[in-house]
């Protein structure tokens, strides 16, 4: 039982800071302090800074470990704030990318954590790159999945099996909870063995068509957490388990995984198509009215922000930060907010030619 109790024992003031912050956690048998050193030197990568990203994120920084990398393409919206525990009003107010409000909250939680935020759309293009950098940082431990698309989840599920990482997968949708982790074993299933193929767009409910409630987002990132936690500790779970809850019914059940020798992933003739897919990756955000837009060719690190928002200045109105500028054209009716990488997302139109159109006129490419 967690607070003030007879039988909670207290940290002997004397400790190293980092025994006393951590003391609840270190206590328990199937940490201990070996196991608290583990998380302390560990590196998790989190793939999504939304409503599944931000609670995985707070939980995993609160834990202590040592270096976090999460990856986010988009800006705070006042929709976002329902679920996604990170962010404040005034991060929606002036559209702040969701790695840096993170950034600026996680670091005031502990600032013991070496957090590495990156605003990027993690895709085919760039997730090799993406883990590369990770690991330049830190030896990588853990991938966890905080999106919402099941072509991310197969690209994630692809990078897992060829880098030989864990992947912590999660889902909530409606009252529904989802997770599971699929480690790089040979006897252990991956995602593909359990959905081998996406479902036919459209086929699916989706946050804005079903809604989410918070709470099954809380169940499904608990899990993730604890999963996640449990492989830096060292300690990896014996069978494939996939949980699933509705929390407004208050009903769950255990699912036991198998692999599957045909997978089209990881088996006999498996091949890693999501993460070989190479497209322009232009797509619709969901949730909003709003469009991404890749430069043609484009490649990462292609934008210098601090000359592109003087060049733009004489245009709109121009706000910079490190991570992105944001820009409101004077004629137009649109607002776009640029990246590093070259992405800009274009609000105020679905309409993808559109987008485009403004993209080649302020930007150029």
């Amino acid at each position: 039982m967690a607070g003030r109790g007879l039988l909670m024992s207290n940290p002997d003031p004397t400790l190293p800071a980092d025994d006393r912050r951590y003391h609840r956690q270190r206590i328990l048998p199937f940490v201990g302090a070996e196991g608290q050193r583990s998380i302390r030197s560990s590196h998790a990568m989190i793939v999504g800074v939304g409503a599944l990203g931000c609670q995985i994120a707070d939980l995993l920084v609160r834990a202590g470990v040592g270096t976090l990398t999460f990856i986010d393409r988009d800006v705070v919206e006042l929709t976002n704030l329902q679920r996604q525990c990170l962010f404040t009003e005034e991060d929606a107010a002036c559209g702040r990318p969701k790695v840096e409000a993170a950034r600026r909250r996680l670091e005031i939680v502990n600032s013991g954590v070496r957090l590495q935020p990156v605003a990027a759309d993690f895709c085919a293009r760039n997730a090799l790159q993406l883990v590369t950098q990770a690991r330049a940082v830190a030896p990588l431990g853990v991938l966890l999945d905080g999106t919402d698309n099941f072509e991310t989840r197969y690209l994630l599920n692809d990078l897992a099996v060829r880098e030989g990482l864990p992947y912590v997968y999660g889902g909530a949708i409606g009252a529904r909870a989802m997770a599971a982790t699929f480690r790089a074993a040979a006897e252990a299933p991956c995602l593909r063995c359990v959905f081998p193929e996406a479902p036919a767009p459209g086929s699916q409910p989706t946050c804005d068509t079903a809604g989410v409630l918070g709470p099954a987002v809380s169940m499904a990132a608990a899990w993730q957490a604890s999963m996640a936690i449990r492989l830096l500790c060292g300690n990896v779970a014996g069978e494939a388990l996939l949980h699933d809850a509705d929390v407004w019914e208050g009903t769950s059940r255990t699912v036991r995984m198998r692999r599957a020798p045909d997978c089209p992933c990881c088996g006999r003739r498996g091949s890693l198509e999501f993460l070989d897919a190479i497209g322009e990756g232009r797509v619709a955000l969901c949730g909003s009215d709003a469009v991404q837009v890749w430069p043609r060719g484009g490649v990462a690190g292609m934008l210098d922000l601090k000359t592109l928002a003087t060049r733009l200045a004489s245009g709109g109105e121009v706000a910079a930060t490190a991570l992105m500028v944001r820009f409101k054209p004077a004629e137009g009716g649109l607002e776009m907010s640029l990246f590093a990488d070259g992405r800009a997302i274009v609000k105020g139109t679905r309409d993808e030619a559109k987008a485009r159109a403004a993209y080649a006129k302020y930007v150029g490419v």
